[in-house]
């Protein structure tokens, strides 16, 4: 799955390559990845332009003259830039012709992506958008605010991590990441993590997604970028798909379990489930 840094970096690219080309035609051949009116999506964005491309945390934000397009990857989704001329794939669902012939693709084997086109006065009360929380990086996300948003919190802090309302743009991966790099066990209860321990989980999230960012996201077998991108990430992975391999720190073989469903990899030793 698509996380913050592959989101982050899919919109690089796309804003490199389809920037102020105007839309011809828009084909929807999945009407479900569309969540607005279907007709009124496909009319409103012939003629307009995509003028810059936005996120917030992994929702794509394609802004045009009068609305914004809003994207979420979901699962496989991913971005191509074809040729008119060339043949449409099974899997591509939204196919958006620019007046010089060329198209921009969603291509989605599972079909979970989702589209959304709203007015541009609208994007703040929309409620995918509305209800993000902060992201890696930003000033605003402290200790301070991690302690109030966990105090009620008596899941494990690996499903806490995964709340896009608290912390935006985490996924599986870099949540397994930022618990390992912040030595903090995966089962520990976020009610009960101290000031220091949320302090290190922002340091450890800041430092891991831009990290991330820079060498273009993660490339794993579940989710490879597409438009000619491939990330370098993967190399830096320290507990994620390490299972029975050994720490970096401490040699311990490095164990997987199901945390809240999710594929969950940590040392037993470097993470120790009392902080």
């Amino acid at each position: 799955m698509p996380e913050i840094a592959e989101v982050e970096t899919v919109r690089n690219t796309l804003k490199k390559r389809i920037l102020h080309k105007k839309i011809k035609k828009v084909e929807v051949r999945y009407a479900r990845i569309v969540e607005s009116d279907l007709e009124s999506f496909k009319k409103n964005l012939v003629g307009q332009s995509f003028i810059d491309i936005k996120r917030r945390g992994k929702w794509l934000i394609f802004e045009t003259e009068e609305y914004y397009l809003l994207s979420h990857l979901r699962m496989e989704g991913k971005y191509f830039i074809k040729d008119k001329s060339d043949a449409l794939e099974k899997h591509e669902h939204v196919i958006f012709t620019f007046f010089d012939d060329t198209t921009l693709r969603y291509a989605d084997t599972r079909k979970f992506g989702r589209m959304n086109l709203i007015l541009k006065q609208d994007l703040e009360n929309t409620e995918c958008i509305k209800k993000q929380g902060l992201e890696p990086g930003d000033a605003n996300l402290t200790a301070e605010y991690l302690v109030q948003k966990f105090q009620n919190k008596h899941i494990p802090i690996k499903t806490a991590l995964l709340d896009q309302t608290i912390i935006s743009g985490l996924g599986n991966i870099y949540a397994n990441e930022v618990l390992f790099d912040a030595k903090i066990s995966p089962f520990m209860p976020a009610c009960k993590l101290s000031m220091e321990a949320c302090c290190h989980i922002v340091k450890s999230a800041d430092k891991i997604i831009k990290e991330a960012i820079q060498m273009g996201g993660t490339t794993i077998r579940s989710y490879t970028s597409s438009l000619g991108v491939t990330g370098r990430f993967q190399q830096n992975l320290k507990v994620h798909k390490r299972e029975g391999m050994p720490c970096f720190v401490c040699g311990t073989k490095i164990e997987n379990v199901k945390i809240g469903g999710r594929s969950t990899y940590f040392c037993p030793v470097c993470q120790i489930k009392k902080q």
